[in-house]
């Protein structure tokens, strides 16, 4: 069983935005599509580059490089160059308005 770890207050991901975050040694990309907050691993499976570096689209997040797409929800890429899933985490928001606190479980 995985621990939640609290990561940040909610309104330090504003809305469209993603932000690389630490847990465990891990690096978490934090992504805040319209009113859910996914996370995945940060490391692009095709190139290895940070992925909160690169662009929202919905539930997909593209890679600033060589512009892999992967859905939030699933891990999955859309199609080349990437083929390989990144691994998705369980994200917890605790709290309501400024008060809300981003929690995430690394397996």
């Amino acid at each position: 069983m995985s621990d939640f770890h609290d990561v940040m207050r909610l309104v330090d991901l504003p809305e469209g935005t993603a932000k690389r975050v630490e847990i465990d040694g891990e690096a978490i990309a934090l992504v805040h599509t319209r009113g859910e907050v996914f996370a995945v691993d940060d490391t692009c499976t095709h190139a290895e580059v940070s992925l909160a570096e690169g662009e929202i689209d919905g539930c997909t997040l593209e890679c600033w490089l060589h512009g892999s797409r992967f859905d939030l929800r699933t891990g999955q890429p859309s199609g080349p160059p990437a083929t390989r899933a990144i691994a998705i985490h369980p994200v917890d928001v605790v709290g309501v308005g400024d008060d809300a606190i981003i929690r995430v479980a690394v397996t």
